[in-house]
């Protein structure tokens, strides 16, 4: 199969697999999820994804009925299903409250509802600039949990494409907090600046590993607010993602920014796939 899906101990093509229309995620979005890579057949950075998703899902008070094992070995076999002649995959997977009839109220039955799949995926040229469109961040005060409810995220991401660019990324007010769907840096002599982590941002996993490499290396960086004027000024413009890794940024707003330290980009960059065998 090139597309594995999973639903609820089923596995099947994801075009064929089919999902429960009482699940909580349908009608509420009422679930968290994680996006994880795998290279060459291997899930990267897994611990820290499971991380994540078990702390989401406790924050959103959703009990989980499986142990990590257990969740990692649905993943592996949704790779052992998958056609021998690919390497690379996204592997996505989510967990609602369950199924029950629509009610605000959380539902008596506590069995959740684990729906995940995998698809190919390459990484892309780390060379390419992107364009990147501002926008103000109306979403609540909760980015911090991997929620599925993302509209925000979706109308900013169809905005940005509208205007031609790659990517959104939100303000709230003049101080820059986070992409769409990618973690935002800033470079400024030489040092990396990101946004602390808090209930605005989500606590990324390549920002996590961005952030190690720079103190690993002796790479200068700080974890605090900066604004939209230290944006458009600044050396360089990162977003960072699993499946994006960490791109530069050429244009904002249809403004030229950036491209003032790309050697120290392209050793960020080198450092991290280095660091995840990806090379």
């Amino acid at each position: 199969m090139k597309n594995v899906g999973y639903y609820n101990g089923e596995i099947a093509p994801l075009e064929e697999l089919k999902v429960n229309a009482l699940d909580r995620a349908v009608y509420f979005g009422d679930g968290v999820y994680d996006v994880a890579f795998i290279h060459n057949r291997k899930p990267v950075d897994l611990d820290d994804h499971l991380d994540r998703f078990y702390n989401s899902c406790k924050l959103l008070k959703i009990e989980i009925d499986m142990t990590r094992e257990e969740m990692e070995n649905v993943f592996l076999s949704l790779i052992e299903k998958a056609d021998e002649d690919e390497k690379d995959f996204i592997l996505y997977w989510q967990m609602s409250r369950g199924i029950g009839a629509r009610n605000h109220i959380f539902p008596d039955c506590k069995k959740p509802s684990l729906f995940a799949y995998i698809t190919p995926k390459k990484i892309g040229d780390q060379s390419k600039k992107v364009k990147l469109l501002t926008q103000e961040d109306n979403r609540f005060y909760l980015c911090n949990i991997k929620t599925i409810n993302l509209i925000p995220n979706c109308l900013a991401s169809e905005a940005a494409k509208q205007a031609g660019c790659d990517e959104a990324v939100f303000h709230r007010g003049n101080i820059v907090t986070e992409g769409s769907h990618t973690a935002n840096f800033i470079i400024k002599d030489g040092t990396v600046i990101t946004h602390p982590l808090d209930n605005l941002i989500l606590p990324s996993i390549t920002r996590k590993h961005v952030l190690e490499i720079c103190r690993e290396f002796g790479i200068p960086c700080e974890e605090r607010e900066y604004t939209l004027d230290e944006m458009f000024n600044a050396d360089e413009v990162l977003i960072g993602s699993t499946t994006t890794v960490l791109l530069a940024a050429d244009e904002i707003d249809g403004k030229k920014v950036g491209g003032k330290n790309p050697d120290l980009v392209k050793r960020i960059q080198d450092l991290y796939f280095e660091k995840h065998d990806m090379k």
